[in-house]
């Protein structure tokens, strides 16, 4: 599954953050941290990046 473009509970676009956010992430920050530089500020918005899980493995049997 791909990151999702909006938040699921308030509707404000997110995923432009994403490539930041893992970014942040590699470089030592906390989640927290990386979130706080990068202007996510509700918790419902938080909750979206940091329960995020790539399944990579799933997309090779993605229905076409």
């Amino acid at each position: 599954m791909e990151f999702p473009i909006r938040c699921f509970t308030c509707g404000a676009p997110i995923a432009q953050h994403y490539d930041n956010y893992v970014k942040l992430l590699e470089e030592g920050k906390t989640p927290s941290e990386a979130l706080d530089e990068l202007g996510i500020k509700r918790y419902c918005c938080r909750r979206m990046f940091v329960s995020y899980i790539e399944f990579d493995d799933v997309k090779q049997y993605k229905r076409l």
